[in-house]
């Protein structure tokens, strides 16, 4: 009878699963959609959705008329049942968003990283101050959080001992154990998990899902900031997967980049480095900026508003950093032949209005040609948020393969941070 038990237990949480995710997905549905949505009888969705309601997961959200019977009553998950936090820790700052289930935005904090200063335990203290701090702007007690996502520049490792253990070579984490260190004085109880996971990989479920890629079988979504990152996704990876893109060698012998190689693209076409060389080559570079600002100043002064360039250096520099970066892209596009290609991150939706047209140029003439006619190279729609969203997709998803139940206090009968997926919520 236990084993019997256990079966219907482990039914009863698929059926609820299927019907949070189908909701979150493509909500709001009536009950007589969601059966060939789930693939679950009538019977099996009334129940569930019954369960759901009294719980307060799912509420009414308005009817519509049916032909020659009664009208409809349309379901949704329930944004206020509960909030998620997703955290960016960037290569200049990170930032803290509260969400709701229905993630939108509640609440926000950001702390600078000065001089791309990443100590593993600063980073940690700035994480768990944030977290802290958008709790009591929004009047949120840390029991309703159902989890917080972390995206973070490198290779996430999970391990059994340690927990989730990044490691960041360009900014000089070996073997970080970041969901050790920010259990550590967390302010959240025991049972609030972290998922941390690569930041592209995050940005990339965000697009994929409400964004740019929505409808694409194939794609990678490029992330562009100090350092260059990307997320590919493919009918056996629907999830993505990290790719370390800024590490393909785009010039031999070339510039060192961060990581220690020579010759890397993102040595190249990163904002860290694309603003070092204009500084090298005689470029007025605001003196003490913030890589934000001055890149800012390196656009403005290449293609100023009142005719010709203000910089002699800037025009000729973004030239060679959109053939690079196109160069980079065409091998990715004869590597994975995705269908679409998505540029975010901030300075990457900082640079593709500038950019863009040079940078699809020079992959349609770096790239095979038939892999090249069939990808569309586009900015990512979702702004500078897209990397947040998309880390708190990590434990929404994660609640909801639960069926809607929250983790247990015994970290081991979690699911593995490495096999959770995300869902959607609706576009804006």
């Amino acid at each position: 009878m236990a084993g019997r038990s256990g079966t219907v237990r482990d039914l009863r949480r698929a059926n609820r699963a299927a019907v949070l995710h189908r909701l979150s997905l493509d909500g709001p549905l009536s009950r007589l959609e969601l059966g060939p949505a789930t693939g679950l009888s009538s019977g099996a969705v009334s129940n569930v959705v019954a369960d759901l309601v009294a719980e307060g997961l799912v509420e009414e959200a308005g009817s519509v008329g049916s032909d020659g019977g009664r009208p409809r009553t349309l379901l949704r998950v329930a944004p206020h049942s509960g909030r998620l936090i997703g955290v960016d820790v960037g290569e200049t700052r990170v930032r803290i968003d509260l969400f709701d289930l229905a993630l939108a935005e509640v609440a926000r904090t950001e702390r600078s990283l000065e001089r791309r200063r990443h100590d593993p335990a600063a980073v940690a203290g700035h994480v768990r101050a944030g977290i802290a701090e958008v709790l009591a702007a929004s009047g949120t007690a840390p029991d309703r959080l159902l989890g917080v996502g972390v995206g973070v520049p490198g290779i996430v490792e999970h391990t059994p001992d340690r927990g989730a253990v990044v490691h960041g070579q360009p900014i000089g984490w070996d073997a970080v154990p970041l969901e050790s260190l920010l259990r550590a004085g967390s302010p959240l109880p025991e049972t609030v998990p972290y998922v941390i996971d690569n930041g592209a990989r995050t940005l990339g479920q965000a697009e994929m899902r409400f964004g740019g890629g929505r409808g694409a079988r194939t794609a990678l979504v490029v992330l562009v900031g100090s350092g260059i990152g990307a997320c590919l996704v493919t009918p056996e990876a629907q999830q993505g997967r990290a790719v370390e893109c800024g590490h393909l060698t785009v010039r031999v012998r070339g510039r060192r980049c961060r990581c220690g190689a020579r010759g890397c693209l993102e040595a190249y076409a990163g904002a860290g480095s694309l603003l070092d060389r204009w500084r090298e080559e005689g470029g007025r570079v605001p003196e003490g900026a913030d890589e934000e600002t001055a890149l800012a100043a390196l656009l403005a002064g290449a293609r100023p508003a009142d005719g010709g360039p203000d910089d002699p250096v800037a025009p000729a520099l973004l030239d060679e950093t959109a053939e690079y970066l196109g160069a980079g892209l065409a091998g990715l596009i004869n590597l994975f032949r995705p269908e679409r290609i998505l540029i975010g991150g901030w300075a990457g939706l900082r640079l593709a209005p500038h950019l863009l047209p040079a940078v699809r140029r020079h992959a349609r003439s770096y790239a095979l040609r038939h892999p090249a006619r069939q990808v569309t190279i586009e900015p990512g729609r979702l702004g500078p948020e897209a990397v947040t969203v998309g880390a708190a997709i990590l434990p929404l998803a994660d609640f909801f393969a639960r069926g809607g139940h929250r983790a247990g206090p015994d970290p081991a009968t979690r699911r593995p941070p490495a096999r959770r997926t995300g869902h959607q919520r609706a576009p804006r």
